[in-house]
Protein backbone atom coordinates (compact mmCIF):
# COMPACT_ATOMS: atom_id res chain seq x y z
CA UNK A 1 0.00 0.00 0.00
CA UNK A 2 1.14 3.60 -0.93
CA UNK A 3 -0.63 6.65 0.18
CA UNK A 4 0.47 10.28 -1.40
CA UNK A 5 -0.91 13.47 0.12
CA UNK A 6 -1.96 15.74 -2.88
CA UNK A 7 -2.70 19.31 -2.55
CA UNK A 8 -6.49 18.09 -3.78
CA UNK A 9 -6.74 14.59 -2.92
CA UNK A 10 -5.38 11.86 -0.63
CA UNK A 11 -4.39 8.98 -3.17
CA UNK A 12 -4.44 5.24 -2.00
CA UNK A 13 -2.87 2.57 -3.68
CA UNK A 14 -3.03 -0.72 -3.06
CA UNK A 15 -4.61 -4.12 -3.73
CA UNK A 16 -7.82 -5.75 -3.72
CA UNK A 17 -7.55 -7.36 -0.40
CA UNK A 18 -7.00 -4.44 1.11
CA UNK A 19 -10.14 -2.86 -0.93
CA UNK A 20 -12.20 -5.73 0.47
CA UNK A 21 -10.87 -5.60 4.49
CA UNK A 22 -13.63 -4.90 6.66
CA UNK A 23 -12.65 -1.59 7.54
CA UNK A 24 -12.48 -0.41 4.35
CA UNK A 25 -15.73 -2.19 3.33
CA UNK A 26 -17.35 -0.30 6.12
CA UNK A 27 -16.17 2.75 5.70
CA UNK A 28 -17.44 2.96 1.78
CA UNK A 29 -20.87 1.34 2.70
CA UNK A 30 -21.06 4.59 4.61
CA UNK A 31 -20.46 6.95 1.69
CA UNK A 32 -22.52 5.51 -1.19
CA UNK A 33 -24.02 8.67 -1.88
CA UNK A 34 -20.97 10.66 -2.48
CA UNK A 35 -19.04 7.70 -4.44
CA UNK A 36 -17.93 7.86 -8.31
CA UNK A 37 -16.49 4.65 -9.82
CA UNK A 38 -13.49 4.95 -11.76
CA UNK A 39 -12.12 2.18 -14.28
CA UNK A 40 -10.07 1.26 -11.40
CA UNK A 41 -10.08 3.27 -8.29
CA UNK A 42 -13.04 4.78 -6.51
CA UNK A 43 -13.44 8.30 -5.21
CA UNK A 44 -15.11 8.86 -2.21
CA UNK A 45 -16.36 12.49 -1.49
CA UNK A 46 -16.26 14.23 1.68
CA UNK A 47 -19.57 14.61 4.00
CA UNK A 48 -20.03 16.37 6.51
CA UNK A 49 -22.48 13.98 8.21
CA UNK A 50 -20.28 11.34 8.11
CA UNK A 51 -16.98 13.15 9.96
CA UNK A 52 -16.43 11.16 12.64
CA UNK A 53 -16.84 8.04 10.35
CA UNK A 54 -14.30 9.51 8.20
CA UNK A 55 -11.53 10.36 10.87
CA UNK A 56 -11.46 6.63 12.25
CA UNK A 57 -10.97 5.56 8.61
CA UNK A 58 -8.00 7.26 8.74
CA UNK A 59 -6.31 6.08 12.00
CA UNK A 60 -7.60 2.60 11.03
CA UNK A 61 -6.06 3.38 7.47
CA UNK A 62 -2.36 4.84 8.78
CA UNK A 63 -2.14 2.15 11.22
CA UNK A 64 -2.38 -0.24 8.28
CA UNK A 65 0.14 1.57 6.83
CA UNK A 66 2.17 1.84 9.53
CA UNK A 67 2.44 -1.54 9.78
CA UNK A 68 3.12 -2.43 6.46
CA UNK A 69 5.83 -0.24 6.40
CA UNK A 70 7.07 -0.62 9.91
CA UNK A 71 7.52 2.84 11.31
CA UNK A 72 5.45 4.52 13.73
CA UNK A 73 1.97 5.76 11.95
CA UNK A 74 1.28 8.62 14.36
CA UNK A 75 3.37 11.71 12.68
CA UNK A 76 1.82 10.53 9.68
CA UNK A 77 -1.99 10.27 10.59
CA UNK A 78 -1.68 13.97 11.83
CA UNK A 79 -0.91 14.77 8.43
CA UNK A 80 -3.33 12.89 6.90
CA UNK A 81 -5.95 14.22 9.22
CA UNK A 82 -5.01 17.62 7.90
CA UNK A 83 -6.76 16.65 4.52
CA UNK A 84 -10.06 15.97 6.33
CA UNK A 85 -11.88 17.97 3.82
CA UNK A 86 -9.87 16.34 0.59
CA UNK A 87 -11.95 13.40 -1.59
CA UNK A 88 -10.17 10.21 -1.05
CA UNK A 89 -9.10 8.25 -4.20
CA UNK A 90 -8.47 4.38 -3.33
CA UNK A 91 -6.77 2.94 -7.09
CA UNK A 92 -5.86 -0.79 -7.18
CA UNK A 93 -2.65 -0.87 -7.48
CA UNK A 94 -2.54 -3.21 -10.73
CA UNK A 95 -4.84 -4.43 -13.00
CA UNK A 96 -6.24 -8.03 -12.30
CA UNK A 97 -8.19 -9.86 -14.82
CA UNK A 98 -11.95 -9.07 -14.73
CA UNK A 99 -14.29 -11.47 -12.75
CA UNK A 100 -17.73 -11.93 -14.47
CA UNK A 101 -20.98 -11.12 -11.79
CA UNK A 102 -23.96 -12.26 -13.27
CA UNK A 103 -26.80 -9.94 -12.98
CA UNK A 104 -30.59 -10.26 -13.00
CA UNK A 105 -33.11 -7.66 -14.29
CA UNK A 106 -36.86 -8.26 -13.27
CA UNK A 107 -39.48 -5.81 -14.41
CA UNK A 108 -42.61 -6.51 -12.43
CA UNK A 109 -43.78 -3.51 -14.92
CA UNK A 110 -43.61 -0.45 -15.99
CA UNK A 111 -42.85 1.31 -12.50
CA UNK A 112 -40.83 -1.35 -10.65
CA UNK A 113 -37.55 -3.30 -11.67
CA UNK A 114 -35.28 -5.89 -9.50
CA UNK A 115 -32.43 -5.82 -9.78
CA UNK A 116 -30.60 -9.54 -8.59
CA UNK A 117 -27.03 -10.36 -7.93
CA UNK A 118 -26.21 -14.12 -8.12
CA UNK A 119 -24.22 -13.78 -5.62
CA UNK A 120 -23.18 -10.97 -2.96
CA UNK A 121 -20.70 -8.13 -4.26
CA UNK A 122 -20.45 -5.40 -2.29
CA UNK A 123 -18.73 -3.54 -4.87
CA UNK A 124 -21.02 -4.32 -7.85
CA UNK A 125 -24.23 -3.03 -5.19
CA UNK A 126 -22.28 -0.08 -3.68
CA UNK A 127 -22.53 0.95 -7.69
CA UNK A 128 -25.72 0.22 -8.30
CA UNK A 129 -27.34 2.47 -5.09
CA UNK A 130 -24.47 5.28 -6.18
CA UNK A 131 -26.50 5.85 -9.33
CA UNK A 132 -29.88 4.94 -7.95
CA UNK A 133 -30.33 5.58 -4.09
CA UNK A 134 -33.02 8.09 -5.18
CA UNK A 135 -35.18 6.14 -6.88
CA UNK A 136 -34.49 2.60 -4.39
CA UNK A 137 -37.43 1.41 -2.74
CA UNK A 138 -35.80 -1.06 -0.29
CA UNK A 139 -32.79 -3.75 -0.91
CA UNK A 140 -30.27 -6.37 0.21
CA UNK A 141 -26.65 -7.22 -0.08
CA UNK A 142 -28.01 -9.05 -3.18
CA UNK A 143 -30.86 -6.97 -4.58
CA UNK A 144 -32.59 -3.63 -5.14
CA UNK A 145 -36.12 -2.96 -6.05
CA UNK A 146 -35.66 0.48 -7.98
CA UNK A 147 -39.01 2.91 -8.44
CA UNK A 148 -38.81 3.42 -12.43
CA UNK A 149 -42.21 5.62 -12.44
CA UNK A 150 -40.97 8.97 -14.18
CA UNK A 151 -39.08 9.25 -17.73
CA UNK A 152 -35.91 10.75 -15.56
CA UNK A 153 -35.63 7.32 -13.62
CA UNK A 154 -35.96 5.50 -16.51
CA UNK A 155 -33.07 7.19 -18.06
CA UNK A 156 -30.93 7.36 -15.13
CA UNK A 157 -31.23 3.13 -14.86
CA UNK A 158 -30.33 2.64 -18.40
CA UNK A 159 -27.13 5.45 -17.86
CA UNK A 160 -26.27 2.69 -14.81
CA UNK A 161 -26.67 -0.15 -16.87
CA UNK A 162 -24.75 1.20 -19.36
CA UNK A 163 -21.43 0.77 -17.30
CA UNK A 164 -20.23 -3.12 -17.18
CA UNK A 165 -16.72 -2.47 -15.76
CA UNK A 166 -16.51 -1.74 -12.37
CA UNK A 167 -12.75 -1.83 -10.80
CA UNK A 168 -12.07 -5.62 -11.63
CA UNK A 169 -15.47 -6.37 -12.29
CA UNK A 170 -17.25 -7.17 -15.28
CA UNK A 171 -20.91 -7.09 -15.04
CA UNK A 172 -23.34 -9.49 -17.23
CA UNK A 173 -26.90 -8.19 -17.47
CA UNK A 174 -29.74 -10.98 -17.96
CA UNK A 175 -33.22 -10.48 -18.47
CA UNK A 176 -36.33 -11.97 -20.31
CA UNK A 177 -37.76 -10.91 -23.59
CA UNK A 178 -40.82 -9.68 -21.58
CA UNK A 179 -38.40 -7.04 -19.82
CA UNK A 180 -38.28 -4.32 -22.29
CA UNK A 181 -42.02 -4.39 -23.28
CA UNK A 182 -42.95 -4.18 -19.54
CA UNK A 183 -40.84 -1.55 -18.81
CA UNK A 184 -41.48 0.63 -22.02
CA UNK A 185 -45.26 -0.04 -22.14
CA UNK A 186 -46.27 3.20 -22.60
CA UNK A 187 -44.61 3.35 -25.64
CA UNK A 188 -46.91 0.83 -27.59
CA UNK A 189 -45.75 2.38 -31.60
CA UNK A 190 -42.64 1.29 -30.81
CA UNK A 191 -41.43 -2.42 -31.77
CA UNK A 192 -39.06 -4.63 -29.37
CA UNK A 193 -40.29 -7.93 -30.85
CA UNK A 194 -37.27 -10.84 -29.48
CA UNK A 195 -34.38 -8.57 -27.44
CA UNK A 196 -32.29 -11.66 -28.61
CA UNK A 197 -32.30 -9.97 -32.13
CA UNK A 198 -32.31 -6.48 -31.62
CA UNK A 199 -29.33 -5.01 -32.83
CA UNK A 200 -30.92 -1.64 -33.88
CA UNK A 201 -31.84 -0.97 -29.99
CA UNK A 202 -28.85 -1.71 -28.86
CA UNK A 203 -27.39 0.59 -31.11
CA UNK A 204 -29.91 3.58 -30.87
CA UNK A 205 -29.60 3.20 -26.96
CA UNK A 206 -26.47 4.95 -27.14
CA UNK A 207 -28.32 7.66 -28.66
CA UNK A 208 -31.28 7.65 -25.80
CA UNK A 209 -28.34 8.23 -23.23
CA UNK A 210 -27.03 11.14 -24.70
CA UNK A 211 -29.97 12.49 -25.23
CA UNK A 212 -30.70 11.41 -21.66
CA UNK A 213 -34.07 9.74 -22.86
CA UNK A 214 -35.67 6.47 -22.43
CA UNK A 215 -35.79 4.42 -24.96
CA UNK A 216 -39.11 4.93 -27.25
CA UNK A 217 -39.10 8.62 -25.79
CA UNK A 218 -41.27 10.45 -27.96
CA UNK A 219 -40.59 13.32 -30.72
CA UNK A 220 -41.88 15.84 -28.46
CA UNK A 221 -39.21 14.69 -25.46
CA UNK A 222 -36.41 14.06 -27.95
CA UNK A 223 -36.93 17.33 -29.59
CA UNK A 224 -37.54 19.40 -26.15
CA UNK A 225 -34.24 17.51 -24.15
CA UNK A 226 -32.13 18.27 -27.61
CA UNK A 227 -32.96 21.77 -27.48
CA UNK A 228 -32.36 22.05 -23.69
CA UNK A 229 -28.45 19.78 -23.93
CA UNK A 230 -27.41 21.97 -26.90
CA UNK A 231 -27.89 25.10 -24.87
CA UNK A 232 -25.76 23.71 -21.99
CA UNK A 233 -23.48 22.46 -24.11
CA UNK A 234 -22.88 25.22 -26.93
CA UNK A 235 -18.84 25.55 -27.41
CA UNK A 236 -19.70 28.96 -27.29
CA UNK A 237 -20.24 29.10 -23.65
CA UNK A 238 -16.28 28.20 -23.49
CA UNK A 239 -14.88 29.53 -25.54
CA UNK A 240 -12.60 31.22 -23.61
CA UNK A 241 -11.74 28.32 -21.10
CA UNK A 242 -8.76 25.92 -21.56
CA UNK A 243 -8.90 23.86 -24.95
CA UNK A 244 -9.38 20.46 -23.63
CA UNK A 245 -12.57 22.68 -21.98
CA UNK A 246 -13.70 23.69 -25.68
CA UNK A 247 -12.80 20.57 -27.14
CA UNK A 248 -15.23 18.67 -24.39
CA UNK A 249 -18.34 20.99 -25.59
CA UNK A 250 -17.74 20.64 -29.11
CA UNK A 251 -17.55 16.77 -28.94
CA UNK A 252 -20.65 16.61 -26.41
CA UNK A 253 -22.58 19.08 -28.93
CA UNK A 254 -21.33 17.41 -32.05
CA UNK A 255 -23.04 13.96 -30.29
CA UNK A 256 -25.96 15.56 -29.20
CA UNK A 257 -26.62 16.57 -32.86
CA UNK A 258 -25.84 12.89 -33.87
CA UNK A 259 -27.96 11.32 -31.28
CA UNK A 260 -30.93 13.52 -32.34
CA UNK A 261 -31.10 13.40 -35.90
CA UNK A 262 -30.68 9.54 -35.67
CA UNK A 263 -33.37 8.96 -33.52
CA UNK A 264 -35.45 11.83 -35.67
CA UNK A 265 -35.25 8.79 -38.52
CA UNK A 266 -35.84 5.94 -36.30
CA UNK A 267 -39.05 7.37 -34.59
Amino acid sequence: MDIVLRNNLILITTNFDTLNAPWMVEFLNHHTRGMLFLPKAVLVFRNESLIEIREQFLHKLSAHHAQVHDFNHHFFLRSMLKYGSQPIKIELDKVQEAENIKVNLYAYDKNTVLISLEKPNAWVVNYMRSQLEVYVERGTDVSLVVDVSDYKAKARLEKTLNKRHILHYQIQYTYDNKFMSKLYSDFANFSFGDLVKENAIDVNKHFYTILECPIGASQDALKKSYKKLTKVYHPDKVYHEAPHMVEHYTNKFQLLQEAYEALRIVS
